[in-house]
């Protein structure tokens, strides 16, 4: 991993709070060039605390052009890209892991991929061991914080 990329990830460690939405999607940008191929990154945190933001800076780092917008009604949204597929997953209206299966989302996923979960805690034990934990957390009004939890072992 270059120096500059594991500066970038030790300061999410510690947390990065953003002051608008620009320094959100730029956030969410340079994470996706971290990310492996076919790996669930998990986004977690409260109504309003920037996940469909950071998901467009990500989208647009993977070559997705048009908007992204938050998958709720939809449960999931396809992304073509031109570096990777992108599936944006809402799991709010999701009642458990079961909800996967109708869901076909195996069906879906073309590697190389990425999966953004919003609302991951409604999969329960259904996340794969591996996934990325991203935390937001509304400071205030335009402030955002930004935290990996738990990451996967970052590749060299």
């Amino acid at each position: 991993m270059d120096t500059s990329l594991g500066n970038f990830i030790a300061r999410l460690r510690a947390g990065v709070t953003t002051t608008s939405a620009r320094e959100t999607e730029l956030i969410g940008a340079r994470l996706a060039t971290a990310v492996p191929d076919n790996t669930w990154v998990a986004l977690r945190g409260d109504l309003g605390s920037g996940k469909t933001t950071f998901a467009r800076g990500f989208a647009r780092s993977l070559g997705v052009s048009g908007d992204v917008t938050s998958p709720t009604f939809a449960i999931f949204i396809p992304y073509d890209g031109s570096r990777r597929q992108l599936v944006h997953m809402d799991a709010y209206r999701l009642h458990g892991p079961g909800d996967l299966d109708s869901l076909m989302l195996d069906d879906c996923l073309r590697p190389p991929y990425v999966l953004l979960l919003e609302w991951p805690e409604r999969l329960g034990d259904a996340l794969p061991l591996d996934a990325w934990h991203i935390s937001f957390e509304s400071v205030d009004k335009s402030r955002r914080r930004i935290r990996i939890q738990n990451p996967a072992p970052f590749p060299d």
